[in-house]
């Protein structure tokens, strides 16, 4: 049996990438547990909420840093390889001009979005994410379109592996930090980290060139898949930046914490779909019932890692006191509030993947701003009567019944596709 699952995996790239990106998103993991636990106690309780309030407004925007053309890259590119040059340079212009704007904006507006944080804080996240971070996701997105997860495996391993050296090293020598005192730390690793996501790029791709006409023939697409991405951005972090609005800090740090434990947790889910993604386009040439089919060959994959992290979270809990300190001890409440998350993204990342692939993104971004718009008005009225608890609760609302949208509108437009190919011959006769 064991001979049979090593000959499946050495001969299937899906199963070597997803392994690739498994191996590094597991020492990722391993990586950013012992960020965060180091992280928790440098900051404490208070501080680390303040943080991640400031980090929540940030992502909220970080994905129209690059215009969603690392999207574009991968689907054009994906079905001609030939034309990396102008994608790869495109994605870098755009990622480097847009990027800076919105740094700009959140500077200018950071008196009002949040009044306690400094300034500096937000201006050090907003760099780090909607410039560094982006470069680095989009030299990802590049390797991932030629399917050596490696690399991509590689650049997320050594972003969290420097995160965790520099947390260690402030908890050795400081002992206690603020948060904007972090901000300045995380941007410099942002920024060490972007370039060398370009410079590995340069040297095992090749150089980019840049073609103003096509820029402009795909800005539409692009925007697109940069309000989709701030909509996933959005209807995960918006509860932490209300949180912060509203300045419950110490509710935000334990909500966020037992957040962080979902993502983890969700990364074999995760890395699976990074490793599929690239085949989703290439299925969609063929329809939308193309993709539906391989959406079901993946949620059959990723359902037992969604029940395995569920009851993992759930029976696991009161073990994270031990590990974050005394002040965490409601984490254990909000990590099993939350535990059925990454299960319900199982749903709605497959059929999601599918309906972009098929060349319905913009049906997925529907579905995704009616999950946006339902999660902002649950949390206005529970995160005021309930804190964190009310900002649990909207999560499970809107992350199952994305999942339950999402696969309603594939199966719709598969159907509608079924059926269009079913009158066909009959008009012909």
């Amino acid at each position: 049996m064991l001979d049979r699952l090593f000959s499946k995996f050495r001969h299937s790239l899906l199963a070597r990438n997803a392994g690739w990106m498994f191996v590094g998103q597991g020492l990722s993991t391993l990586n950013q547990g012992i960020y965060f636990l180091l992280l928790a106690r440098l900051l404490g309780l208070t501080q680390y909420g303040v943080l991640v309030g400031a980090g929540a407004v940030v992502t909220l925007v970080g994905q129209y840093g690059s215009l969603g053309f690392g999207y574009v890259f991968l689907r054009y590119v994906g079905q001609d390889r030939q034309r990396f040059q102008v994608y790869w340079g495109n994605m870098l212009l755009v990622t480097a001009v847009v990027g800076s704007i919105i740094v700009a904006g959140l500077y200018l507006a950071a008196p009002w979005l949040l009044r306690s944080t400094p300034v500096s804080l937000l201006v050090c996240l907003a760099a780090g994410e909607c410039l560094c971070s982006q470069l680095t996701s989009c030299c990802g997105q590049v390797f991932q379109t030629y399917e050596r997860m490696s690399m991509t495996a590689t650049l997320n391993l050594s972003i969290n592996f420097l995160r965790m050296i520099m947390a260690a090293v402030l908890l050795i020598t400081m002992h206690h930090a603020a948060a904007w005192q972090w901000g300045y730390v995380s941007v410099s690793i942002s920024s060490i980290a972007a370039l060398s996501a370009v410079m590995l790029v340069l040297v095992h791709v090749g150089m980019p060139r840049f073609d103003l006409s096509l820029l402009r023939a795909r800005l539409g697409e692009g925007f697109v898949f940069a309000v989709s991405g701030s909509t996933t951005s959005a209807y995960n972090d918006l509860d932490k930046a209300m949180l912060g609005h509203y300045g419950m800090s110490t509710a935000n740090g334990i909500y966020t914490m037992a957040y962080r434990v979902v993502d983890i947790a969700y990364i074999p889910i995760r890395s699976i779909h990074a490793a599929a993604f690239p085949r989703f386009f290439r299925c969609g040439a063929e329809g939308v019932g193309a993709t539906e089919r391989y959406a079901r060959r993946i949620l059959n994959k990723t359902l037992l890692f969604g029940l395995a992290a569920a009851a993992g979270m759930f029976l696991l809990a009161p073990v994270a006191p031990y590990l974050l300190g005394h002040a965490f001890a409601q984490s254990v409440d909000a990590m099993r509030w939350l535990c059925l998350i990454p299960l319900f993204r199982c749903f709605h990342l497959s059929a999601g993947d599918a309906l972009a692939g098929a060349g319905y993104q913009r049906y997925r971004l529907g579905a995704q701003a009616a999950a946006v718009a339902f999660n902002l008005g649950a949390n206005l009225y529970l995160i005021p009567h309930f804190s964190w608890r009310g900002a649990a609760f909207a999560s499970l609302l809107t992350d199952g019944g994305l999942g339950m949208l999402s696969w309603a509108v594939l199966l719709t437009l598969t159907k509608r596709h079924n059926e269009a190919h079913l009158l066909v011959p009959a008009t012909l006769i």
